[in-house]
């Protein structure tokens, strides 16, 4: 009958439709039996139910799956918020964090003394000889020279650098640079050493700030009979060479200088302050009460800069530095200062790098460590290349490379010591001069700097 209606063709299509459509209606059937199998009936059995059990229990699979995902979100929305609310960043790249941050004092004032008030650098004291002689007899472990012997004085070298990072990159480098070579200077000659990071009197910053610094460790070192201290700026340059400080038993202050230049002509650069002598006692603690009422920042700094300039030859116009100071209170109070100082020229206690930095491989060729004069210079002092600061007096390029050439030139003294040398002044890298045996203890150094016999422990003849 169909085929009547429809044509053959036709009925033939309808057939194939009819039974896809009983195979599709018997895998809908064999799926929803198998989910109830699954997911069990709903709570009446009815339709309506299954199909609200099906719904849910497919949302709580979708949200389950996607937990991970939103717990990130969270955790990245709570990091941006904590990160704008508290200033910081997240970042693991040292090169885009601003390191600045980290060195920002909540209480840092910029102190600016105006009062017309007199400047005291601390309480003043009188017997300061007495009580340090009342504390080195009873503390006779702690002499004030080395093995009781006279002619070595206990000696504390002092130096040190801002707390803050330097203003340039690699500033830094060089400072580390620095303080090595004059932990190994000091560890050659049985000197203690002290590097000090704070400023201890926020009034007395800049040019001034050693001053506190080597008050108050005067007088909380009685052992120690003198203070050596050095600008961050300098280096040793030959590590042979040993202070005569049996020429300086009757001086208490030794700098580099000269006398005709301070004491006639009054000259601004007659005397250098970046690497002297200082004796513990009375005397020292005096000079210091005169030297530092120049130096409070602000008015005081100004107007003692204005005297400087005006009582000193060739000094340019501006703000009171302790060198400047130094020249004119020897200078206007000869008779109460000079015959305890000593204005030392005959070795260079600070040798100007510009003079010295070029005639390295001269000296190298000629001479050799231990003169510490202009033949094989103690000190090269890089005074005008600030390379902790943003902006110096010469060209970056040649003061780097000269601190590497001067820092190379010294440490060679070192590595010598063990059999290697610097490939050049200007290399960092290292070459074997010295090939290793079986006897190490029978090989000696060229210099003597291995067990200098100014180290030797004196042995009681009881």
């Amino acid at each position: 009958m169909l085929d009547r209606i429809l044509g053959p063709r036709r009925t033939r299509q309808f057939h194939r439709l009819l039974h896809k459509s009983k195979v599709t209606l018997l895998c809908l059937v064999l799926t929803i039996v198998v989910l109830r199998g699954n997911l069990g009936a709903g709570k009446f059995g009815t339709p309506e139910q299954d199909f609200k059990d099906i719904r849910d229990t497919f949302y709580q699979y979708r949200t389950k799956r996607s937990e991970p995902r939103r717990v990130l979100e969270e955790l990245h929305a709570s990091t941006d918020q904590t990160t704008s609310s508290s200033g910081s960043t997240s970042t693991t790249s040292y090169a885009e964090f601003d390191i600045n941050m980290l060195f920002v004092d909540e209480d840092e004032v910029d102190v600016n003394n105006d009062n017309n008030g007199p400047y005291s650098i601390g309480p003043k004291i009188s017997d300061w000889d007495e009580q340090r002689a009342d504390w080195l007899k009873q503390n006779p472990g702690f002499s004030n020279y080395v093995n009781n012997n006279i002619n070595k004085p206990r000696v504390l070298l002092v130096t040190g650098s801002s707390p803050k990072p330097c203003e340039n990159p690699v500033g830094d480098h060089y400072l580390l640079k620095s303080i090595k070579n004059k932990i190994d200077y000091c560890r050659l000659h049985g000197i203690e050493i002290f590097y000090n990071m704070a400023l201890l009197d926020a009034e007395m910053a800049g040019f001034w700030a050693k001053l506190p610094l080597i008050r108050k460790l005067l007088l909380s070192h009685p052992e120690v009979e003198f203070l050596w201290w050095m600008d961050s700026d300098a280096m040793f340059t030959d590590m042979a060479f040993e202070v005569p400080w049996e020429r300086y038993k009757d001086r208490n202050l030794v700098m580099h200088g000269w006398d005709e230049m301070v004491y006639d002509e009054k000259n601004w650069i007659g005397l250098n302050t970046g690497s002297f002598l200082l004796r513990n006692g009375q005397w020292a603690l005096d000079l210091i009460d005169v030297w530092a009422p120049m130096g409070p920042k602000g008015k005081v700094r100004d107007e003692a800069g204005k005297l400087l300039t005006r009582e000193l030859k060739d000094r340019p116009v501006f703000e009171a530095d302790d060198q400047s100071a130094m020249v004119w209170i020897l200078a206007s109070q000869k008779e109460r200062w000079a015959d305890k100082v000593y204005l030392e020229n005959h070795y260079y206690l600070h040798g100007y790098w510009g003079i010295l930095v070029d005639r390295y491989e001269e000296m190298i060729a000629s001479y050799h460590p231990g003169f510490g004069d202009h033949r094989w210079p103690l000190v090269t002092h890089f005074v005008g290349c600030k390379p902790c600061g943003k902006f110096g007096d010469y060209p970056v390029e040649r003061c780097l490379k000269q601190m590497d050439r001067a820092f190379n030139f010294g440490d060679n003294q070192i590595l010598q010591m063990y059999g290697f040398t610097h490939k050049s002044l200007a290399s960092r890298r290292v070459k074997r001069i010295r090939n290793d045996g079986s006897n190490p203890l029978e090989v000696k150094d060229e210099l003597g700097l291995l067990h200098p016999v100014y180290k030797a422990v004196k042995v009681s003849s009881s």
